[in-house]
C-alpha cells in the first residue's frame, strides 16, 4: 500500500484537482441548506450520530474515512444485537439513497483532496484482498463521488460488469470525460435509474472475489 498524500494528487492531476474544487465550491451555497435540512431530519428521524463513516481505500489503496450520512437506526433485538440492515432501514433512508442524499457529506472528502467528483466509487477495505490484479487497476485514479459506472447502470450492474466500467473510465479518463460524467449525474439521479436499496453498490450484494479467484463449488 503506498502512502500517498493528497499533494501529490494534485501535483498528478492537477486539472481534475481543479474542476473538483471549482465545481464543489460554487455549487456549496446549494448543497449547505440541502445538507443542513437532511441533517435536521435524520436528527429527529434517527437519532445521532447523523453520519454514517467507514474506512474506505483511496488513491493507490491508501486508506481514508469516507463520510456519508445515515439512512438505518440502531435498533437492536433482545440479544442487544443490531436487526439487519433491511429492518433497520427506514423509509427516509431509502428516500436518501434513491435521491443520492445520503452522499452529500462525501462533497467534504473531495474538499479534503481524499475524493475527486469522477472516479471509481471506493469501496469496503478487506475487498482488497479478493481483487485480480487487473482489479486493482481501479484504484491508479482518486475515487469519486460519481463515476462511468454510475450513470451507466448504478448499483444494478454485476461485479464483474461494474469493475470492467471501473477500468475502462481509468484507460480513458479525462477532463472532457469527467465533465461529461458530471452533467450525466444528476439526470440519473432525477430519473431513479439502477437504484436499489441494498448497503453495496451492487445488485449481487457482497463482492465475495473475482470469478477466478473464487472456489469451485
Amino acid at each position: 500500500m503506498i502512502n500517498i498524500s493528497e499533494p501529490t494528487i494534485a501535483r498528478l492531476f492537477p486539472g481534475k484537482r481543479a474542476v473538483d474544487l471549482v465545481v464543489t465550491v460554487g455549487l456549496l451555497p446549494f448543497l449547505l441548506p440541502v445538507i443542513g435540512l437532511t441533517a435536521l431530519a435524520i436528527w429527529v428521524l434517527h437519532g445521532r450520530p447523523l453520519l454514517f463513516v467507514q474506512e474506505r481505500p483511496g488513491f493507490h489503496e491508501q486508506p481514508f474515512k469516507a463520510y456519508k450520512f445515515r439512512t438505518m437506526t440502531n435498533a437492536r433485538g433482545p440479544d442487544g444485537q443490531l436487526l439487519p440492515d433491511e429492518d433497520r432501514l427506514t423509509r427516509f433512508g431509502k428516500l436518501m439513497r434513491s435521491t443520492s442524499l445520503d452522499e452529500l457529506p462525501g462533497f467534504f472528502n473531495i474538499l479534503k483532496g481524499e475524493m475527486s467528483l469522477v472516479g471509481p466509487r471506493p469501496l469496503r477495505m478487506h475487498y482488497l484482498t479478493r481483487y485480480s490484479s487487473e482489479q486493482h487497476r481501479r484504484h491508479l485514479v482518486p475515487p469519486g463521488l460519481t463515476g462511468w459506472a454510475q450513470v451507466n447502470g448504478r448499483n444494478t450492474t454485476d461485479w464483474q460488469q461494474r469493475f470492467l466500467l471501473d477500468l475502462w473510465y481509468v484507460d480513458h479518463r479525462s477532463l472532457w470525460l469527467d465533465c461529461k460524467i458530471i452533467l450525466m449525474t444528476p439526470w440519473k439521479v432525477l430519473k431513479r435509474e439502477g437504484v436499489t436499496h441494498a448497503d453495496e453498490p451492487s445488485s449481487e450484494g457482497e463482492f465475495k472475489g473475482a470469478p477466478s479467484d473464487r472456489p469451485s463449488q
